[in-house]
């Protein structure tokens, strides 16, 4: 598309990119900018840096927008992106504000854990996730792109939670979840509500690596719709200003007086996500310094939730599997990480236990928990991942957890006499 003289259409929201490229933070802007747009809507970017001629179209064409028009005088541009074809041109929206960095403060002290219900030997509980109703899912989508605001999303949320624990109650479940109905995945909705984190298409982040043909070829294998699935991009420190799942469990306990437990997703899942190789421009100079900022976020959010009566604290690992189980070169077979580094397995391992026993150092180990599995991501087995727990038991006998959650109900699991080998102080389920 060659440049015109001026648009032919008025944007209804505008913002300057200046000299950033789209490796260097203005995919970013573009996402907080034009999420908010209905389809139809025309987003402005002004843009002095003369790669985006080149990376804007291609954008474009990966995430279904549509570049309408662009100009040029001099060394500044302008470009006019409709969200969605042009023809769904539709109503006009409210210009949002610009993305900023947050201050981040760290606290000077943590409260203690408080008393909580326990949890009998065989109890019967959820591993985490309960499916959710179609306006529960709409719910989610509308609040990611910014059509809901987050009182409105709270109270829809708040009744799909008392269904999802009235369901378990019914079945006489021991101890509850809230059936995580207020995440759009059990890991990245971390990232909107971190500090200085954003989740963003995986189709925006498929322009900015360097084979983006085979990458979107690798989602498809893996059944991951690349402009559907958000994954969370780190554009500055990290920190956590509020609550991760404390909220979460505040209501669940609420709608009943059975333990609760609460999952999150562990340390190394969130490194491994948001350690993304593709990125030009990073505010973290290596894996093992986002990895520390990571590690007290989640301190800090541990001990909030049993300080509020957590009965346990569960972290999610299961991309602890693609580690012993795929490769350190070959064809990605997880979703997670799938655009970040991994190194040889037992180093990988090694770190992982690392930062785990880091986040739960000096907590009541019965009331941690830690599960694995193989991602069940797909409905394809051919393409899951497959393996016993033998190669795992060096995490399993060394994480300073109560209890492991393991995956036992499809072949793909393996042998569970293999957990034989788990310590005598630690409960298996």
């Amino acid at each position: 598309m060659e440049p015109i003289e001026r648009h032919n259409y008025a944007p209804d929201v505008s913002f300057d990119g200046g000299d950033l490229d789209c490796g260097g933070g203005l995919l970013l802007l573009i996402r907080r900018h034009i999420d908010p747009l209905a389809r139809g809507g025309l987003l402005e970017i002004l843009s002095t840096d003369a790669t985006v001629e080149i990376e804007l179209p291609a954008w474009c064409r990966l995430t279904s927008n549509e570049l309408v028009s662009w100009t040029k005088v001099g060394r500044q541009r302008s470009y006019l992106v409709c969200k969605g074809p042009f023809e769904d041109r539709g109503r006009m929206t409210v210009p949002v504000g610009e993305q900023l960095r947050v201050a981040v403060t760290i606290p000077e002290s943590l409260p203690g854990p408080a008393p909580a219900l326990g949890i009998a030997p065989l109890s019967v509980m959820g591993i985490g996730s309960w499916p959710r109703p179609r306006w529960m899912l709409q719910a989610v989508h509308d609040r990611l792109e910014g059509r809901l605001d987050d009182a409105e999303f709270q109270a829809t949320a708040d009744d799909a939670v008392r269904l999802c624990i009235g369901a378990q109650s019914r079945a006489g479940v021991d101890v509850l979840t809230d059936g995580e109905q207020r995440r759009d995945s059990y890991a990245s909705f971390v990232g909107g509500l971190l500090d200085n984190c954003q989740l963003i298409p995986l189709s925006d982040l498929t322009a900015m690596v360097d084979d983006s043909e085979k990458f979107e070829k690798e989602l498809r294998a893996l059944d991951v719709p690349a402009a559907e699935v958000r994954h969370p991009v780190v554009y500055g420190k990290l920190g956590r200003s509020r609550p991760l799942a404390v909220h979460e469990f505040e209501f669940a306990s609420s709608c009943s007086d059975k333990p609760v437990k609460v999952a999150l997703p562990g340390p190394y899942l969130l490194t491994r996500t948001m350690w993304l190789d593709c990125l030009r421009e990073r505010p973290y100079e290596s894996r093992d310094e986002l990895a520390r900022d990571v590690v007290r976020g989640l301190e800090v959010e541990v001990d909030f939730l049993l300080a509020a009566g957590v009965a346990l604290v569960q972290f999610d690992e299961p991309v602890l599997t693609e580690v012993v189980f795929g490769s350190a070169t070959g064809n990605r077979s997880f979703m997670c990480g799938a655009l970040s580094e991994k190194l040889e397995a037992s180093v990988e391992l090694d770190f992982a236990v690392g930062l785990l026993n880091e986040v739960v150092r000096g907590l009541p180990g019965e009331r941690l928990g830690l599960h694995i599995c193989r991602g069940n991501w797909t409905r394809d087995e051919s393409a899951a991942v497959s393996g016993g727990y033998g190669s795992l038991m060096v995490v399993l006998k060394r994480v300073d957890v109560g209890t492991v959650f393991q995956e036992l109900c499809s072949e793909r699991a393996g042998d569970v006499d293999v957990l034989e080998g788990v310590r005598d102080d630690k409960r298996v389920g």
